[in-house]
């Protein structure tokens, strides 16, 4: 496994990344996991395989299964109105609610095919001052407030139309979630996803340094990036990015997890069901990676429920990225059966050419080995 000693520090150094970790999964055994660099640069922790990371949109297939897992268990219905479900939720006084907001289902949601599209407007999960200037809410705002002040607001597209991808459908679905299972978003995750197949320690993360959990890293900013405005009212109003540029419980189902590289190699892994315990049943997982409707993607890859999707042959390739200030993330599962997840605590000034980097990088390290390991690491870190 020496070519990810080679290539990892290489892609970390190029883009001044303090810290990452790596787990590699090959017919359901954990073959590798590495911890490189840094966790903590003032007190040099180094980073440990099973370091514990904010994985930013990685979340999105957290919150995808569970949804389906609301599916299989006849709670909820993936072409049920969304707003029927959360008929609560009111938008702002003096404000009127975009008729089409009626039209939006739950398969919308997991598509991206709400009808918002941030190129066309805003992302409302990361300019939450006009959710406080719309609503008055007070800070730090929560996806309820933003989904109070979404009500006000109009679509970009007819719902089921297009693709555009949206942090806020997620957010969305997690209230979803709540509303279906009469639990708590993060606590049914983890009583119904996560735990069943041995992933006890995955939760969503606190956003001020102090909320650190055991075995988590440090989370920087690039080097020159000018402090953040604090979403919170009290303390220093300038504060770096990671630590209150945004409110990461606020952004709970499209991006506040907290987790290792280790337990998501579990989860996909548990997915596809080569051998551990699995938390959907097999149609259930065809149905997360099937193609969505012709004029939603009619392109060589798609996104599915919760996962950017690409067939091989008879088989495909699934993956998500993730990525906010302090994080840099990649899960994938390919079509070959290798599974892999890359984790590091700062997000590169140039993202998109980062990201496809690692992305090349990581398959090319897989071209590269030639004889794969026989063991399982996986009880060594707690999972059977």
């Amino acid at each position: 496994m020496d070519t990810y000693d080679r290539l990892i520090p290489e892609f970390m150094d190029k883009h001044s990344l303090p810290g990452g970790a790596i787990a590699v999964v090959k017919d359901g055994r954990l073959v590798f996991a590495k911890g490189y660099g840094l966790a903590d640069i003032q007190n040099r922790e180094p980073v440990q395989p099973d370091s514990l990371f904010r994985i930013a949109s990685l979340s999105k297939p957290v919150t995808a299964v569970a949804v389906l897992k609301l599916v299989e268990d006849g709670k909820l219905d993936l072409d049920a109105r969304a707003f029927e479900i959360l008929n609560d939720f009111r938008e702002p006084e003096g404000s009127t609610r975009d008729p089409r907001l009626g039209r939006i289902t739950v398969r919308h949601l997991l598509h991206h095919a709400g009808g918002w599209d941030k190129n066309e407007s805003y992302d409302p999960m990361w300019s939450v001052w006009r959710t406080e200037e719309g609503t008055g809410a007070h800070p730090p705002i929560t996806c309820s407030d933003v989904i109070h002040f979404m009500l006000g607001q109009p679509l970009d597209f007819d719902p089921g139309t297009r693709y555009a991808y949206a942090n806020f459908g997620y957010c969305v679905l997690g209230r979803i979630i709540e509303a279906a299972s009469g639990q708590e978003y993060d606590e049914f995750v983890r009583e119904h996803v996560l735990e069943p197949i041995g992933i006890p320690r995955m939760q969503v993360g606190g956003t001020r340094l102090e909320e650190r959990l055991d075995g988590e890293v440090r989370y920087y900013p690039w080097r020159g990036r000018d402090p953040a405005w604090s979403v919170f009212p009290e303390g220093p109003s300038r504060v770096p990015w990671p630590y209150g540029g945004f409110y990461l419980k606020g952004q709970d189902a499209h991006g506040g997890w907290v987790g290792s590289a280790i337990d998501l190699v579990r989860f996909a892994t548990a997915l596809e069901g080569s051998k551990y315990p699995t938390v959907l049943e097999p149609e259930t997982v065809d149905l997360m990676l099937s193609r969505p409707q012709p004029q939603l993607q009619d392109t060589p890859y798609y996104y599915g429920l919760g996962w950017a999707v690409r067939p091989v042959g008879d088989a495909k390739t699934w993956w998500h990225f993730g990525s906010q200030p302090g994080t840099t993330a990649l899960m994938v599962r390919a079509y070959h059966g290798l599974t892999w997840v890359a984790l590091f605590n700062l997000q590169p000034q140039n993202l998109q050419d980062a990201q496809s980097e690692l992305n090349q990088l990581l398959w090319s390290a897989t071209r590269e080995v030639t004889t794969w390991p026989s063991h399982d690491l996986f009880p060594l870190f707690g999972h059977e």
